[in-house]
């Protein structure tokens, strides 16, 4: 088989070309700008192209093409595949077509879905079973994001944004799920569900489209979800937070007279645990070896994952949060394992909705238990997306906390860590950018 990537450098999309090309495919791609690490694995792979746009590249001996989210419609590769008639996919499309003989299993929600499956897999693998899977990001173990070959089980992590530019669905309407974990929704990605109503709609039209035979599991706590259950017409079970303790600095939680220290913390996690073991129950593996394995998941890669040790009281952790109610679990969460330590929760605002003043009110109230707030986003950041600009008191205003610094230029950031004297101080660093590639660990290990 012979295949073209439009779009080949995005993080799923360049995974799932290398999974093709270890499957045996002939694998092409094109892009406009890469960035590591796609770059490095695709020039690993021998797949990493010249940067640029070549329709000269859409042949007739290709069998398709899968359309990246990144690629507009005025795409000249596109445009050609058109003018070809060349079978074109969207990435779940495709994924779709190459589970449909499998068992799916498919992880839902605003927040949370990417740990969900990453736990999933991890225990998995753990007991031996064989499986596909679809992630967004790296876990320990597993070297790729995407896995697709005989096998009889795919895990996907279900994305509610839009598939491509020719493919207006959300990605998890695609996939047509045997057993379906639905984690909470909480409004996003207002570029494409410019109101509430509408990015509820599209998670009512998942479960419209399930099959009478789709288990679902939901989480208990999250009214959105109890509202629109009435459109599920298949089997459901809620989930609940499990008993825990904290000790010594680590959560511990009891099942069956054994008790399991983990590696992960925060509420929103232990809700995550207690979906990954619904699932692995229906797929034939019992509590105990559940708990037993998923004691040694540290977590999926930027999701509360602990950056840098700067010193025996103070620590860095890195965050993929950015929507509001993740912003708001992940400070609680750091919070309640150090409740004696000071906690500075530094947001860098990156995404389109958090770069909006209209959706900037939604963080009021979500880092209560942080004790100081340091906000961080581009000026020049916000001209090239042609957004409307907003100064740093705007910013101050709709975040209502009384401790809140907002930088709008790195080095003022990168001077005011150098400032803190860090005694029994934690900081939390949160974004899904990076921070205009800040080197966190380098200011601090200057400082010793």
């Amino acid at each position: 088989m012979k295949v073209h990537f439009i779009a080949i450098g995005g993080s799923i999309m360049h995974a799932l070309a290398i999974s093709l090309k270890q499957k045996g495919y002939n694998v092409t791609g094109s892009d406009d700008k890469f960035y590591s690490p796609s770059k490095d694995n695709l020039k690993k792979e021998n797949l990493l192209p010249e940067e640029g746009w070549f329709p000269k590249k859409i042949t007739n001996d290709l069998d398709f093409v899968i359309l990246g989210m990144h690629a507009k419609i005025n795409n000249p590769e596109l445009i050609e595949a058109r003018e070809k008639k060349i079978k074109i996919y969207s990435f779940p499309e495709y994924i779709a077509k190459e589970s449909r003989n499998k068992k799916r299993i498919v992880i839902a929600g605003s927040h949370g879905k990417t740990t969900i499956t990453s736990m999933i897999m991890y225990v998995l693998k753990e007991n031996n079973f064989q499986f596909d899977y679809v992630v967004g990001a790296k876990i320990k173990g597993f070297k790729n994001l995407v896995k697709l070959s005989d096998n009889k089980i795919i895990i996907i992590e279900g994305d509610e944004y839009l598939s491509s530019k020719l493919d207006k669905k959300s990605k998890f309407l695609h996939y047509s799920p045997n057993l379906l974990v639905i984690s909470g929704i909480s409004w996003d990605h207002v570029n494409v569900f410019s109101t509430y109503k509408s990015y509820l709609n599209t998670f009512i039209d998942l479960l419209v489209s399930c099959s009478k035979k789709t288990k679902l599991f939901f989480v208990n706590n999250d009214n959105n979800l109890k509202n629109i259950i009435k459109f599920f017409s298949g089997p459901h079970e809620k989930y609940f937070l499990p008993a825990y303790k904290i000790n010594d600095g680590q959560v511990e939680i009891k099942n069956n007279n054994n008790f399991y220290r983990l590696s992960i913390f925060g509420e929103h996690n232990l809700y995550n645990l207690e979906a990954a073991r619904k699932i692995c129950n229906e797929l034939g593996l019992s509590d105990n070896l559940f708990y037993k394995s998923i004691s040694s998941f540290s977590g999926a890669k930027n999701r509360l994952e602990l950056f840098y040790e700067i010193n025996s009281e103070s620590k860095i952790y890195r965050d993929f949060a950015h929507s509001p109610s993740k912003v708001k679990a992940s400070v609680s969460a750091l919070k309640e394992l150090f409740p004696k330590n000071y906690l500075i929760a530094c947001l860098e605002l990156y995404t389109f909705s958090s770069l909006t003043l209209e959706f900037l009110v939604r963080y009021k109230n979500t880092f209560e238990k942080a004790d100081f707030v340091w906000i961080f986003y581009s000026k020049k950041e916000l001209i090239k997306r042609g957004m409307h600009p907003f100064n740093k008191d705007d910013v101050q205003n709709k975040i209502e906390h009384k401790n809140v610094l907002v930088f709008t230029d790195k080095n003022d950031l990168k001077e005011k860590i150098r400032k803190i004297k860090w005694l029994k101080t934690n900081l939390l660093l949160m974004s899904s950018g990076n921070f205009h590639e800040i080197n966190f660990k380098q200011i601090i290990h200057s400082l010793k």
